[in-house]
């Protein structure tokens, strides 16, 4: 996974992964900082009825980089194509994440694929040389 350019810090401020990888250090709270980040470019891409579904995915998504693939950043992007929204986070981690397929209702485990699964329009993962890319899409207004 190629680290952050020297001149783009970690953020913990809104930026714009829809023009770049927006890089956060791999640490909790990081996913208040990526859900913000979402919130705001849906709100600019004129989506709000998204917010909810995009905040709370990604979320899980970054929950998932943060405790399980060991690296000390992550990265988001969103990309936006007629009727489709798709957010991506990235990690150096090759080992891919597991749907459990039944989520009881006092589980306190596996419930953040699930809710990825049940919530996303579409979602996967794609595996790089240096790590995988976990996505889902989102079906958006034309």
């Amino acid at each position: 996974m190629r680290e952050p350019a020297r001149h783009s810090p970690f953020v913990d401020v809104v930026a714009d992964p829809s023009t770049d990888e927006v890089w956060f250090p791999s640490r909790p709270g990081q996913a208040g900082a990526a859900r913000r980040t979402v919130v705001s470019v849906l709100r600019r891409w004129n989506l709000p009825a998204l917010c909810y579904a995009g905040e709370l995915l990604v979320s899980e998504l970054v929950g998932n980089a943060v405790r399980h693939a060991g690296a000390r950043h992550f990265a988001l992007r969103m990309a936006r194509r007629r009727g489709w929204v798709r957010v991506e986070v990235r990690d150096p981690s090759r080992a891919l994440p597991c749907l459990v397929p039944l989520v009881r209702e006092l589980d306190e485990r596996g419930r953040g694929l699930f809710l990825v699964h049940t919530l996303a329009d579409r979602w996967g993962v794609d595996l790089l040389p240096d790590g995988k890319t976990t996505w889902f899409e989102l079906r958006a207004p034309l």
